[in-house]
């Protein structure tokens, strides 16, 4: 198997196992780092099993090969397609419009703010010690964090790059790619190579990434399930 197959799952049993929580043929980050969880195959154990990491009315997010199929015990809340994407090598450099402020490192103080700026911008799921896991970059414009992007998802040679998002209010001033870039030569000065993830219709951040030498490795979907009450499943 491909480190990048069901790369949560393989994120949680190598190396961030240490964030891990487990039951069963299930893993899941720890609530504070945030709802992403895996199982080994996506049949009934490993939704049993699933059931069993998430609380009662509590919610979760999955990465799936192929559409959700409805399951008892679960409802959706939220679902899109997703694309994977690796680095194949390339200019890490995008022509800013405008020089870009100076890149700070983002750590437990900034931690209200981020959480501030992914709730506003929705980058993907982000919670209080969702930094914990990585290297994380900012832009600061009149003291205020307006631009982020750090690491996430961590497996044998490779390493996410995530949460990348501007204040709307910001925008235009090529952020992303100056912190994707901060972030990135990070990544390969540690001999690993970077991949992401990205909603299949956000067609304006996939050309960015496809600037900075970024390709589709795989399609799948994204789900976020509420688990039913224990009442409701039986």
């Amino acid at each position: 198997m491909h480190p990048l197959d069901n790369v949560i799952w393989q994120a949680l049993t190598t190396r961030q196992a240490e964030f891990a929580q487990s039951f069963g043929a299930a893993r899941r980050f720890v609530p504070a780092v945030g709802p992403l969880a895996a199982f080994i195959k996506p049949d009934d154990e490993g939704y049993e099993s699933l059931a069993e990491l998430a609380a009662p009315k509590g919610t979760i997010a999955v990465f799936l090969d192929l559409p959700y199929e409805p399951r008892r015990g679960w409802s959706v809340v939220a679902g899109a397609t997703l694309l994977q994407m690796l680095w194949h090598g390339g200019n890490l450099r995008v022509q800013e419009t405008a020089p870009v402020p100076q890149i700070v490192e983002l750590g437990t103080p900034d931690s209200a703010e981020m959480i501030a700026l992914a709730t506003l911008t929705k980058p993907g799921p982000f919670a209080a010690s969702t930094h914990e896991l990585g290297d994380f970059f900012g832009i600061r414009q009149a003291g205020k964090l307006v631009a982020m992007a750090g690491e996430r998802m961590k497996v044998p040679g490779h390493t996410e790059v995530s949460a990348v998002c501007t204040d709307p209010e910001h925008t235009g001033h090529g952020y992303a790619a100056a912190l994707m870039t901060q972030v990135m030569k990070g990544i390969l000065d540690r001999g690993e190579i970077p991949f992401l993830h990205s909603r299949g219709d956000n067609t304006r951040a996939i050309e960015l990434y496809k600037r900075l030498g970024f390709q589709e490795r795989k399609s799948g979907y994204f789900v976020v399930l509420r688990r039913e009450s224990t009442s409701q499943r039986l």
